[in-house]
């Protein structure tokens, strides 16, 4: 089973949901993330909050969605986008798109407190979002 989760930046949302799916879900599954517009690094925020439930995603690369590997690509069963906003990255047509929208938790209009609660809340979302996966379409 190959599965991409896609954002902006992947910086946050997408790391996220590859982080607690590969937690999550059997270990020979084949479980990446990208971007259409990549972060130069994984937000402090994030590696933060997956710190606090025991996963760690802190040697986690942003990367573009040209750099991942044709042969994985060519054999996506699911490209799962996490983009709240209108900029979302094109996804392959032969497979199983599902868009769960999450707004950024990036905003540096946050306090310390104000960023960390709102990493969580998208953290506890895919959380959720993951589970429900896991139980309807798997």
């Amino acid at each position: 089973m190959n599965i991409l989760f896609l954002c902006v930046g992947n910086s946050a949302r997408s790391q996220i949901a590859e982080g607690l799916a590969k937690d999550m879900l059997p270990k020979h599954f084949d479980i990446r993330s990208a971007g259409s517009d990549p972060a130069d690094n994984i937000h402090e925020d994030a590696i933060y909050v997956m710190n606090e439930i025991g996963i760690d995603i802190s040697s986690n690369k942003p990367k573009p969605i040209n750099s991942i590997d044709k042969d994985f690509v060519d054999k996506l069963d699911y490209v799962i986008t996490l983009c709240a906003e209108e900029v979302c990255p094109a996804v392959p047509e032969s497979t199983n798109v599902l868009h769960w929208a999450n707004v950024d938790p990036d905003n540096n209009n946050y306090s310390e407190v104000q960023s960390i609660t709102a990493f969580t809340k998208t953290r506890d979302d895919i959380f959720n979002l993951l589970k429900k996966f896991f139980t309807e379409e798997l």
